[in-house]
């Protein structure tokens, strides 16, 4: 931050938190540098902080006047330096980052540096909830026993944070069974208005995961990256992006009897994906946003990667005021950030002016209509009345099943029973994009107390779950009297963390398991979810539905998704009557009146006290001290990675790739789930007899997302989903390929393996929205370990491919109309790809692909490298190559 700014934009404010100085953003406008009160509000925010870290070295002043004259029709093509104020950080993504600062740390000391100087920069936290799996349910047991086993799982792992916590300044853990981290940042972290040696500024931040968007809903700027990118910003970095479109989204009226936030965010998802905003602000406005709580917000802004945006975007208003104070946030904060929005022309009111948009959409959301999304993407909603006939249109499309399997008995715990296609085995309330939202967990539990005193019950095969996102959901549950009848129909608290939405939900019971397999039968899963693709619930169940909370219950005790839920009953009550749902679904006022009694400020203050204890078994946790990590060769959890290992001191030029062979060749929406699977570890995939040959039991493997501190695993890992559709190998699914020239069919790992023995760089060939879905650092970490030099795809999900650039991995992008099919590249050939020391961003690539029969196929593909600081990255051959670099010379 620099000590006088250019523009004379300091001034002082005063709150009850004391006074501070700021930068003041009307300044600009005042001295005829943009109109600031007709930019969109997440613009303003990137413009104070440009304005408030002018140095004339990462920000100049060109940055700052660029910004202010931001082009709302046609925002200019400049790179914008942003440094947010903090990170946030899940254990799935964050371990990797930690274990990454580690070893860079052990190398800077390779390199006869400091290691202390290897040390976060900003604030970071790291919370503590992709761990726990869903073992036990339906028991008052299942809470407890699921930590017992979570800790035995992953003391490993455990351990390494409780060093990394002590060796790291400004380094926080918040421990396991707290809450999943986008709520626990709502509820707790974010403060809205951050200060820091006497300056007030806008709260800001990237996190480790795609759905940090969700404080978006709050006013905070914010968005996924992946753990590459993080550590960078950890360490100081700024991230460079273009100046990017806004889209304005309206909405007007309120939503009407029947209808939810998951509803909402829904019909806001398929009108988004349509409008395609990928790579884009989206920032929504209008008069509906007073009809809007925080938490619908906070619902909508959390499934902006669904819709493809890099923010959904709400501004600071009265709501947010409200919240804050509603979550118990000390008075002092909440004067602060009303007064200091307010200063900075942050704070919308109704009289606002509406902003400059490039583009804009409208919704009415009295015309919202109650939806489910599946069964293979969030993106696909189906409308409550449409389901039955969309089940059965999906069945015979989508899952090549003319006709349905014949049903299949089960019996299992005293019961028999009879399940075909469409069975819900699974029925999860999950997910912070709604267990964050009280209105839809009240309606839950409300609709589950009707039901049991209508004399309903979940179907016996139903393997259902809650998963809160904060212990406040269980307080204010419990207040309201609610627990119990969620107790009844089997949706005991099974842990507090992502569980089902992320994959973790645990095996099926075993008679159910039995039957979808022998049976061949197409299972569905049911939940209160944000991703819902294929392989990623369970590696059992093909069909997902993500609908609210309300519905997850409902389908629970229908037990299958092949109903009209509108027309025929869930099932027949206690006195021999039909029981639809209508009859059961509570009212919007009902759902009020018990949230004004059920909730208080206390609540939060009591709950969040207690954040960073965590319970007895983390405090029993004895963790090793010192600056360096003891990397121990026999853990198969934590390994020093080989990215920085006889690192250079200076980077080889940048030459041409040639003599590359396609090692994967995937269609369109391969999603990082494909690449780099977070679920269960086949015992028969090359990581599953890796650890077996580390005298690890199948029984002991956990999954691969807690696997992802030890490059071991993951990198035999990587495109080892069970439903990748090499195309490669055709009519395989799973991690198969074909090695060239030999035509031997192996395993992709074995494969690279084979071609890295032989020096022969490797390609993957890709269709649109390559790397869509969650910001998985370790799906561009493996693909540079398996020897992938190139990937050349049709388009790159934005966070992907920056992640790709941050591992030194080249994408390209073919041209308009081009693509893998149009050219005939069936991934036998040999390629080539042109480059050289003087790469510019987005420049023209020549590619030369040679068949087989010696045809030559010539084609111009554009360089996804987007910026000049990405060349930087990809010649030093990453990101963190490059900080460390600038770090040792320092």
């Amino acid at each position: 931050m620099s000590q006088t700014n250019p523009f004379g934009a300091e001034a002082t404010l005063a709150t009850q938190a004391g006074s501070f100085k700021y930068y003041r953003l009307r300044k600009l406008s005042e001295d005829g540098i943009g109109d600031i009160e007709t930019l969109p509000y997440s613009i303003r925010v990137l413009l104070e902080a440009c304005l408030r870290n002018v140095d004339g070295f990462v920000v100049n002043a060109d940055d700052v006047t660029n910004l202010a004259n931001w082009n709302s029709a046609k925002p200019a093509e400049i790179e914008v330096p942003f440094k947010p104020g903090r990170v946030v950080l899940q254990d799935f993504t964050g371990v990797p980052a930690v274990v990454d600062l580690a070893a860079l740390r052990s190398a800077m000391v390779r390199m006869g540096g400091d290691p202390k100087k290897i040390n976060p920069l900003v604030p970071c936290d790291l919370v503590v909830d992709h761990s726990v799996q869903v073992d036990e349910f339906a028991t008052r047991f299942a809470l407890q026993h699921n930590v017992e086993i979570e800790f035995e799982r992953n003391l490993e792992r455990y351990q390494f944070l409780r060093w990394g916590q002590k060796a790291f300044n400004n380094f926080r853990v918040i421990p396991p069974a707290t809450g999943i981290v986008h709520q626990v940042n709502l509820e707790y972290l974010a403060p809205v208005v951050m200060t820091s040696n006497g300056v007030a500024y806008p709260d800001s931040l990237v996190g480790t995961d795609s759905h940090t968007t969700m404080i978006n809903g709050l006013g905070v700027v914010g968005w996924g990256v992946g753990g590459i990118e993080a550590e960078a910003v950890m360490l100081g970095q700024p991230i460079y992006m273009l100046t990017p479109e806004v889209v304005g989204f309206r909405l007007t009226g309120q939503l009407p009897e029947g209808s939810t936030a998951t509803d909402l965010v829904l019909t806001v998802t398929q009108m988004l994906r349509a409008h395609k905003v990928v790579g884009k602000f989206v920032e929504f406005y209008g008069p509906g946003l007073d009809a809007l709580t925080l938490a619908d917000r906070a619902t909508l802004a959390n499934m902006a990667p669904e819709y493809g945006a890099t923010m959904g975007f709400f501004p600071v208003d009265n709501e947010t005021l409200r919240y804050l104070e509603r979550t118990g946030r000390p008075k002092s904060l909440v004067d602060l950030v009303e007064r200091y929005c307010k200063e900075q022309g942050l704070f919308r009111t109704a009289d606002s002016k509406e902003p400059r948009f490039t583009s804009t959409l409208a919704l009415d959301m009295s015309t919202v209509v109650p939806s489910m999304a599946g069964p293979k993407r969030p993106q696909d909603r189906i409308l409550l009345k449409n389901m039955k006939p969309e089940w059965e249109k999906s069945l015979s499309t989508g899952f090549n099943k003319p006709n349905a399997s014949a049903p299949v008995n089960i019996e299992n715990a005293g019961y028999k029973a009879e399940i075909g296609d469409g069975a819900v085995v699974i029925a999860a309330i999950t997910s912070c994009t709604n267990t964050s939202n009280p209105s839809v967990m009240i309606g839950a539990g409300l609709l589950a107390r009707n039901a049991v005193a209508k004399g309903l019950q979940r179907k016996p095969w139903v393997k259902s779950s809650l998963a809160p996102g904060s212990r406040v959901v269980t307080e204010y549950l419990q207040k309201a009297g609610l627990d119990k009848p969620l107790d009844t129909l089997g949706f005991q608290t099974v842990g507090y963390g992502c569980t089902t939405c992320i994959g973790n939900s645990g095996p099926l019971p075993e008679p159910v398991a039995n039957a979808v397999t022998s049976g061949d039968l197409v299972a569905a899963a049911v939940l209160s979810g944000n991703r819902n693709f294929e392989g990623r619930v369970n590696p059992l169940v093909k069909a997902n539905y993500l609908a609210s909370p309300p519905l997850v219950v409902a389908y629970s005790i229908a037990g299958t998704v092949n109903i009209d839920l509108e027309k025929e009953p869930l099932g027949v009550g206690s006195d021999g009557k039909p029981v639809f749902l209508k009859d059961i679904w509570p009212t919007q006022k009902e759902i009020g009146e018990t949230i004004h009694s059920a909730m208080n400020p206390e609540m939060f203050v009591t709950q969040y006290s207690q954040a960073t204890q965590g319970p007895p078994e983390w405090q029993k946790i004895a963790g090793v001290e010192g600056d360096l990590y003891q990397w121990d060769e026999k853990s198969t959890y934590v390994q020093e990675p080989p990215f920085f290992v006889d690192m250079p001191a200076t980077p080889a030029p940048i030459r041409s790739i040639e003599g590359a062979r396609c090692l994967v060749s995937v269609g369109d929406s391969t999603t990082t789930d494909h690449i780099s699977p977070a679920g269960s570890i086949k015992p028969s995939s090359p990581a599953g007899k890796y650890l077996q040959a580390q005298g690890v039991k199948p029984e002991d493997f956990n999954q691969y997302g807690a696997r992802r501190g030890n490059d071991r695993v993951m990198t035999r890992g990587t495109f080892a989903n069970v439903r990748l559709k090499n195309l490669i190998a055709p009519g395989t699914e799973g991690s198969v390929a074909i090695h060239f020239p030999s035509g031997e069919q192996t395993s992709i790992y074995d494969a690279a393996m084979r071609y890295k023995e032989e020096g022969t760089p490797l390609v993957v060939l890709a269709g649109a929205e390559y790397g869509t879905g969650s910001s998985r650092d370790w799906a561009a970490k493996g693909t540079y370990l398996l020897g992938i030099r190139a990937v050349i795809a049709t388009s790159f999900e934005r966070i992907h491919r920056s992640n790709l650039v941050g591992m030194g991995v080249l994408p390209l992008q073919f041209r308009e109309g081009e693509s893998r099919e149009s050219l005939e590249l069936d991934g036998t050939e040999v390629f080539d790809i042109r480059l050289s020391d003087q790469l510019e961003p987005r420049q023209a690539v020549e590619v030369t692909a040679r068949k087989t029969n010696g045809d030559e196929v010539h084609f111009v593909t554009t360089c996804r490298i987007d910026t000049p600081v990405e060349v930087v990255y990809y010649r030093n051959g990453g990101i963190l190559h490059t900080v460390l670099r600038q770090l040792a010379k320092s």
